[in-house]
């Protein structure tokens, strides 16, 4: 007996010989792990979806803080009559004076507060004057009209292009301490990258993180509840105006929108589909174990295991500190298929021992089932683990986290699983197994069939071979490719509002454009401006020199190439004072001592509403707010970013540098590294399951077996996607290691039994007849059960968990044909004990 044999007989021993102090020690330290359950968090904020040490995160912070973009809401408001009607005008003046009244809201600016530059009859001397709004102008309703639609400002933007919706933005109050925190962080890190052995930045560092922490649940909970009250308000008078008109179907119609709502929503989702599919999953798949076993024992006692590992599991995490994110969300799911993978092999271990020892004791026959399943178990879970370990390569916190989560977990639940059942079950009596299920029941005999008769493997073989050139071929069809609105089903209300400001608003996903001009020798001066003017506006910094002919060229030509460009919706730029400005001036464009006259002499207010959002003189740059429009399915972000680079950097010249930063750009790049990352990391996670295969098996052709089992589901997987249009992002990108990590157990189970079949019976077939009548109903009944309870998923509004339901679906099914038909077909194909003539009537027979 070699060392391990000694291990595993004194692990077993030991939860077998004194099961109540066992069950007692487990469900104590149990219990204290599941007490700080609640303290597990969920984070769906944007900044998970982020690439670390992303230089263009940094760059996007610096041009937040630089031109101060405010955090925006954007409520769109499609009344059933005239935008410029009476009633349409008080209920905006109603809304807009409920919604400025909620906490945190800092200002609302709808067409009420518009000022009204081309329809007031205002000269361009007017502008440093009081500009009328829409509530005191005495302009026509129809020249009023003329300029909303008209005006660079607003059209497209403020109002649509149809005039029957216009939007309410609502400035939020700028929360300093969030970025305050981030710097402070961000430094603390770098000091370290520098000094290791810093102990007091490594203190200061722990310190702030955990100030941070606290700090955003402070701010995420009030961001929750001010996106609640929004949602109250807009109710009330979406109510108001179906009771007005009750029967008719254009009434009054208000959706929300701006990335704190999505933020909110896909916390709201997550936290839905955790209760919902998790309770629904339990419950479908003790349905399918007691169809199995007709025994509520084994039902009882498979989701009592499963309850007590995903709960210890999460109140390790949180006394860990760790959060639940987008990504990491379905870490529940996918523990609860390896949990309940564990314990359906060690109730169909115990059983069939108890069909062979029925003479034995309840203690003897648990302990032969534990002893007999530690090995296969540990290796496929050791396996298991060094899948989900490549996310760590990852440069985004939550893949990394889901990495170590489920490392973590599914160890967890390795150790509380047989330490669970080896007490529970020797505390309950014997009781004879029910086996009518296996009797009638003959999918494993029929797939043995298949691999015994050698036309079927040909045909098997043949089929695989297809499978893999349909997948290679799908493969080269995924793209990494995802959008915000893409998450979300058509017929829930964060969807419509989303399509409708993307349509008809401008767009909704923002992107920031910097043109920084490259300095000269020698700044040219303007010579517009005489020396009077130079006198009168003299300054340190000869600000007014600023606007001159070079930059103002950059600066219509970008504009202008931006507004035209595919798949923009609305620009923001200084060209837009520069295009009003001219049909104030009496078609005469604005030259620069205009300009330079305009900047002097604008008060601070007016200066921050029309200039200092656009232009940075300081920095000398320029700066473009665009929105993209996030719902055309035609748009390919990665390819749309780097046309729109290039040729900007073609349209500039050598005269300046193109930015492009803001929410797309940085979503991107993480969607890019996250591919990259993973496809980087497949071939060391092959190469370690070759090494670990090839460890366990002593044997270089069931290593590579076991290899191409794995590969194949995976391709046929990601092919699917593939022929399906399906893009990655940042959910099923996962789904490579989920594939590797479900099917290695398979494989390992099934090689594990059938090298001890071999090794008895000497007969490569017979081995196979044995392998499918043991351990093939445990992969049948494993793979069967997670199928039913992940199918609930697809129901789901939310597309992440409908992708992943259905994905999982499928790598099961996949996985279950690989192992009960593909794998014994190669095994037997390459068997050292061929069966011979005689032997071969008697396998067929026998099946």
């Amino acid at each position: 007996m070699n060392k391990s044999d000694k291990i595993k007989q004194k692990l077993a021993r030991m939860l077998v010989s004194a099961p109540k102090l066992s069950l007692a020690l487990a469900l104590i330290l149990c219990a204290f792990l599941c007490a700080f359950a609640p303290k597990l968090a969920i984070d769906a904020s944007t900044q998970t979806l982020l690439l670390e040490n992303d230089k263009d995160l940094e760059l996007w912070r610096d041009i937040t803080k630089r031109y101060e973009i405010p955090n925006t809401l954007v409520i769109a408001y499609t009344p059933n009559s005239d935008l410029l009607s009476e009633s349409s005008i008080s209920t905006l003046a109603a809304l807009s004076k409920d919604l400025a009244q909620i906490k945190g809201v800092k200002s609302v600016f709808s067409m009420l507060d518009a000022p009204l530059l081309l329809s007031s009859g205002l000269k361009f001397s007017d502008l440093l004057g009081t500009i009328p709004t829409l509530k005191d102008s005495n302009a026509s309703k129809e020249a009023i009209k003329a300029e909303f639609l008209s005006s660079p400002f607003y059209k497209n933007s403020l109002v649509s292009s149809d005039f029957k919706t216009t939007a309410l933005l609502l400035t939020l109050e700028p929360n300093s301490g969030y970025n305050e925190f981030i710097a402070s962080i961000t430094a603390l890190e770098n000091t370290l990258k520098n000094a290791e052995n810093n102990t007091t930045a490594k203190t200061l560092l722990k310190e702030q993180r955990a100030a941070f922490k606290a700090y955003r649940d402070e701010l995420r909970v009030a961001e929750h509840e001010q996106i609640a009250q929004i949602r109250q308000v807009i109710a009330k008078y979406n109510q108001n105006s179906q009771s007005r008109i009750p029967h008719q179907a254009s009434s009054s119609q208000l959706f929300l929108g701006g990335i704190n709502m999505i933020a909110d929503d896909m916390i709201a989702f997550v936290r839905s589909d955790l209760a919902t599919y998790g309770l629904a999953t339990l419950l479908l798949c003790s349905l399918c174990l007691f169809v199995y076993y007709l025994q509520l024992r084994y039902v009882f006692l498979a989701i009592f295991i499963c309850l007590v590992c995903v709960g210890a599991a999460s109140g390790l995490f949180g006394l860990l500190g760790f959060e639940i994110t987008v990504i990491s969300s379905n870490y529940i799911a996918l523990q609860l298929i390896i949990t309940l993978s564990v314990v359906i092999h060690l109730i169909n271990s115990y059983r069939e021992f108890f069909r062979k020892k029925s003479s034995f004791s309840q203690k003897a026959i648990v302990y032969l089932a534990l002893k007999e399943r530690m090995s296969p178990c540990f290796f496929a879970i050791f396996t298991t683990i060094i899948g989900f370990i490549s996310l760590v390569f990852s440069d985004i916190r939550p893949i990394i986290s889901l990495g170590v989560m489920m490392s973590a977990s599914i160890t967890l639940s390795l150790i509380l699983s047989f330490w669970l059942f080896g007490s529970i079950m020797s505390l309950l009596s014997k009781k004879s197994v029910n086996t009518a299920f296996e009797r009638y029941f003959s999918l494993t005999t029929l797939c043995a069939k298949i691999a015994l008769n050698l036309r079927a493997r040909k045909v098997v073989f043949a089929i695989s071979a297809l499978g893999l050139c349909v997948g290679l071929w799908g493969i080269s069809k995924l793209s990494v490719e995802n959008s915000f609105i893409g998450y979300f089903k058509e017929n829930t209300d964060i969807y419509k509002g989303m399509e409708l400001i993307d349509n008809k608003l401008g767009g909704t996903v923002p992107l920031d454009i910097i043109i920084s001009f490259k300095k000269d020798k020698k700044e040219p001066r303007n010579s517009s401006l005489d020396d009077e003017f130079a006198d009168e506006f003299a300054s340190s910094d000869a600000a007014q020199y600023w606007f001159n002919e070079r930059r103002m060229s950059v600066l219509k030509s970008v504009n202008e190439y931006l507004k035209n460009k595919e798949f923009i919706g609305s620009v923001s730029s200084l060209a837009d004072l520069l295009e009003v400005g001219k049909e104030l001036n009496e078609g005469r464009e604005l030259d620069a001592l205009a300009l330079a006259l305009i900047y002097s002499s604008l008060s601070g207010e007016r200066r921050e509403l029309i200039l200092t959002p656009f232009v940075s003189i300081e920095n000398d740059e320029l700066h473009f707010s665009v929105r993209t429009l996030d719902s055309d399915p035609r748009l390919k972000r990665a390819e749309f970013l780097r046309t729109l680079q290039n040729e900007l950097n073609e349209l500039v010249g050598k005269d300046a540098d193109v930015k492009i930063s803001g929410a797309m750009k940085l979503y991107t790049n993480m969607l890019d590294s996250l591919f990259g990352s993973q496809i980087n990391s497949l071939g060391f996670v092959l190469l370690a399951f070759f090494a670990t295969f090839w460890l366990i098996f002593a044997s270089l052709r069931l290593a590579i077996i076991a290899i191409c089992i794995n590969i194949l589901p995976l391709i046929c997987v990601l092919g699917a996607m593939g022929l399906a249009g399906l893009s990655l992002d940042i959910m099923s990108i996962t789904i490579g290691s989920i594939s590797l990590g479900i099917g290695v157990d398979s494989a390992i189970h099934y090689i594990y039994r059938y090298k001890r079949e071999l090794a008895h019976f000497k007969d490569s077939k017979k081995a196979i007849i044995a392998s499918h009548a043991s351990i093939g109903y445990a992969l049948y009944y494993t793979s069967f059960a997670v199928f039913i309870g992940f199918g609930v998923m697809i129901s789901s509004n939310f597309w992440p968990t409908i992708y992943f339901g259905a994905l999982t679906d499928l790598v099961m099914f996949f996985m279950l044909a690989s192992s009960l038909i593909l794998l014994p077909s190669l095994l037997l194909s390459q068997s050292a004990y061929p069966a011979n003539e005689k032997n071969k009537a008697k396998t067929t027979n026998a099946v």
